[in-house]
């Protein structure tokens, strides 16, 4: 399972609620907790706050989902060396 770290702030936008009540919920669970260099706390998220943050991400945007597909096509493209395949790509994006 990845690990994601996110800041109260953060927690309280996921789960719908405020900074003060992600604190008291990631307390409650006993979530590990770490001040970052930047002087914000951060919470590393349970199993199911990770399932609430990955399913927020694909639901975000269809238009991020596609360019996350094409990006990786051309990652697959280059590998192989396929230039034909990189054309496609400048096509589809517009360029």
């Amino acid at each position: 399972m990845p690990q994601i770290w996110m800041t109260y702030d953060e927690i309280a936008e996921l789960i719908g609620s405020n900074a003060d009540a992600a604190r008291a919920q990631a307390m409650h669970r006993s979530l590990d907790r770490r001040k970052s260099r930047d002087g914000l706390t951060r919470v590393k998220l349970d199993l199911e706050w990770t399932t609430r943050f990955i399913a927020a991400i694909r639901e975000a945007d269809p238009a991020l989902d596609q360019a996350i597909r094409q990006l990786q096509g051309m990652r697959d493209a280059m590998y192989r060396g396929d230039r034909a395949a990189g054309a496609n790509f400048a096509a589809e994006s517009g360029r």
